[in-house]
């Protein structure tokens, strides 16, 4: 019987799953409020951050979006054991890696943050490539049709 739902699912799969969903709606709501933040929220920020985030291109916070929905959609496609999952992953970190690398390679995030703000995005990219590591293994395992 090659049904999809015929193959038996270890139980760290369902944890790993729902965990990195949890994960990836956070960054859907920091996405969220980084969308919607407020004039005077700005103002309060120190002025280099205000100059970093007053001059983020639409096509970097487009990215960002990208890739926080990108990542919640990969793992709402894990729970449903569709293995295009993988490939919505991969779409996801390249985004990352674009927001990431105008982040540190083009704005001077690491100039107004200091080495600290290394932790974070490296963080967010290992999650992503575990991801699609494992998207990849499960497809490999029958898990994911």
């Amino acid at each position: 019987m090659d049904d999809q739902f015929s193959t038996k699912i270890p139980w760290w799969f369902w944890l790993v799953t729902i965990v990195a969903l949890l994960w990836n709606l956070m960054g859907v709501g920091a996405f969220i409020a980084d969308m919607t933040i407020t004039d005077e929220a700005i103002q309060a920020l120190p002025k280099a951050q205000q100059e970093l985030y007053l001059n983020n291109p639409i096509w970097v916070k487009a990215a960002y979006g990208i890739a926080v929905i990108g990542g919640a959609l990969g793992c709402i496609l894990l729970i449903f054991r569709v293995k295009t999952a993988k490939l919505v992953f991969i779409i996801s970190l390249i985004a990352i890696l674009i927001q990431m690398g105008y982040n540190f390679l083009i704005a001077s995030s690491l100039e107004v943050y200091g080495p600290g703000a290394y932790l974070m995005p490296i963080m967010i990219i290992v999650i992503a490539v575990y991801l699609i590591i494992f998207s990849g293994k499960s497809i490999k395992k029958g898990w994911l049709k």
